[in-house]
């Protein structure tokens, strides 16, 4: 309590720092400069360097190769889908998708078996389940990314591997504390392996996945996360709520 500004019962008021952040649903965010105008995966090509091998610690193309005569692929935040025109090439009877909330900013040659979708992945499903469902640095900037694991945990074929990279420190309470242990021990109940090395959270064979959480909202200013770029923390509560 105060009095004419003084602190008289021990404790002060809290800061502007203090202060929980606003949150905001995900039909705002999408519309947000950290979401939208992101170059995480613009120039990521299939090999080498700065590449989809790199970064899923394997080759997605040498990964359907061995799938059979006609493995598909779906990746989540494809930015302009380098690697997917590359393992279309290497692939010709391969059904490969890309999903990306901007899309190719350049002119794009049209393929058989290659698709590349313009889309709002909290609105978006595919008509098909996929061989490889990945997501390359793509969490970072999604507000209920916890929902869109569960959804992709569905997309995958039996025998199917998802890989996307996942940042728990921007998992949040209410109370903006970290989430990142109930929300790791959730998704390991569920089947997916987490190595906090590479930041890799993966899943084998497609499953329907309910994780007890419910979507609070997102805070697009929390700040760069362990990549040094800007990214989204998202909000949690106990309870699937709504979801």
């Amino acid at each position: 309590m105060t009095h004419n500004g003084a602190v008289i019962d021990g404790t002060s008021p809290p800061t502007a720092a203090q202060l929980p952040p606003r949150l905001i649903g995900d039909g705002e965010l999408t519309g947000h400069s950290v979401v939208a105008n992101s170059t995480m995966n613009r120039e990521r090509v299939l090999t080498g360097v700065n590449s989809y091998t790199r970064e899923l610690g394997l080759d997605p193309a040498e990964f359907l190769d061995d799938r059979g005569p006609a493995p598909s692929w779906l990746d989540l935040c494809s930015g302009e889908g380098h690697a997917l025109r590359a393992a279309a090439q290497q692939l010709p009877q391969a059904v490969i998708t890309g999903v990306d909330l901007v899309g190719p900013l350049r002119p794009t040659q049209p393929s058989n078996g290659l698709e590349l979708i313009t889309a709002d992945l909290c609105q978006w499903s595919p008509a098909r389940r996929y061989d490889l469902v990945t997501c390359v640095h793509g969490l970072h900037y999604v507000g209920d990314r916890l929902a869109l694991l569960e959804r992709a945990a569905s997309w995958l074929t039996d025998t199917g591997l998802l890989i996307a990279h996942l940042d728990p420190a921007t998992l949040r309470r209410p109370d903006g504390t970290d989430a990142s242990r109930p929300v790791l021990a959730a998704l390991r109940a569920a089947g997916f392996d987490y190595s906090a090395r590479h930041h890799r959270l993966s899943l084998r064979g497609g499953r329907s996945v309910r994780l007890p959480f419910t979507y609070l909202g997102a805070d697009p200013e929390a700040g760069p996360n362990y990549t040094g770029q800007p990214a989204v923390a998202s909000y949690y509560g106990d309870g699937a709520v709504g979801r």
